[in-house]
């Protein structure tokens, strides 16, 4: 006998109320998991003034959309309003902070960051 596909779902989260975590790759990082659905997560990703994240491989794409602060990207200053895309192939060399930043990151799940 086959099993019933699962029934797609909505879900909800009150961001506010999330914890800050320490991120795994990175002191001077922490994060709020704010959801997952077919292979893809969301993130708000906060930053300490000077921080500098380890170099990695987009093995998919990445999406950043800078809220709060300013952070470099490949050369490319990132201020509120902005967005940053990485696709797949892609190679993250020194994303950093000088000031600290807010942003909303989506991204594969299957991606590695450190």
């Amino acid at each position: 006998m086959n099993p019933q596909p699962a029934t797609p779902r909505f879900s909800c989260a009150d961001a506010q109320a999330l914890p800050w975590t320490p991120s795994a790759c990175a002191s001077g990082v922490q994060i709020k998991n704010l959801g997952k659905a077919n292979g893809r997560a969301m993130q708000l990703v906060r930053f300490e003034p000077g921080t500098v994240f380890p170099n990695h491989l987009h093995t998919g794409p990445e999406f950043i959309y800078m809220l709060e602060g300013e952070a470099v990207q490949n050369g490319q200053r990132l201020l509120p309003g902005w967005v940053g895309i990485a696709e797949a192939g892609t190679v993250e060399n020194g994303f950093r902070s000088d000031t600290g930043c807010v942003f909303l990151l989506t991204y594969d799940v299957a991606q590695r960051f450190c």
